[in-house]
């Protein structure tokens, strides 16, 4: 799989994490983003040349959601098995692949960032109060079984809000008690942490993504 830098790239994160549960053994080749020839790495790879990227058998495949789709063709626990709860899976998961441009655009994701403050516009907490929302109902009403994840078992829709918990993190986002506790279950994931691990480790700024920094 072909990433961008652990720290910033929530698109990465999102697909390398739903191939990470699947089992699949895969090697990870990290593009740092916004560096000399950058682009031209990843056209080798995709004409959008774009993280993430997908490349099995000298097949690639570009855009975490069709990354995601591709993987639960063969490896269907990927989405809940019930019919209506995988149908609100993908549509939650959907929604965050082409909404929250207020929060992705003003709390970029950075591992390294801890307890910053940025200015929460009415866009930003209309953002906010959506995601949170969406935490809550699907602990409450979706959740099958005992497991910690949004439909019980984790599912691409646990992997495309991965990030967003990660935000909360860096920008001392408060959620209401049920969004805390799944916050908290992604932030513990030893994937998750795994990825965070190797993130503020990494070296490269990326001015743009360092939002509320002294």
């Amino acid at each position: 799989m072909i990433i961008g830098n652990k720290n910033y790239s929530s698109w990465s994160l999102r697909a390398w994490l739903a191939l990470r549960k699947t089992g699949i053994a895969f090697a990870e080749k990290k593009v740092a983003l916004f560096e000399p020839g950058f682009r031209e790495i990843l056209l080798a790879y995709s004409p959008a040349a774009k993280v993430p990227i997908y490349v099995e058998s000298g097949f690639a495949i570009w855009d975490t959601l069709a990354i995601c789709e591709y993987l639960a063709e063969k490896h269907p626990a990927l989405w809940p098995a019930e019919r209506k709860s995988r149908a609100r899976a993908r549509s939650i998961a959907a929604e965050m692949h082409s909404g929250f441009q207020a929060l992705r655009t003003a709390l970029p994701m950075n591992c390294r960032a801890v307890g910053r403050r940025v200015e929460i516009t009415t866009d930003i907490a209309t953002d906010i109060d959506r995601v949170e929302s969406i935490w809550t109902d699907c602990r409450k009403n979706w959740r099958s079984g005992d497991g910690p994840w949004l439909f019980g078992d984790f599912s691409i829709a646990d992997a495309m809000f991965a990030p967003v918990a990660s935000r909360f993190r860096s920008y001392d986002i408060n959620c209401n008690e049920t969004a805390t506790e799944y916050m908290q279950t992604v932030l513990d994931d030893a994937d998750v942490r795994a990825w965070y691990a190797d993130g503020v480790l990494e070296t490269e700024i990326i001015e743009e993504d360092e939002a509320g920094a002294a």
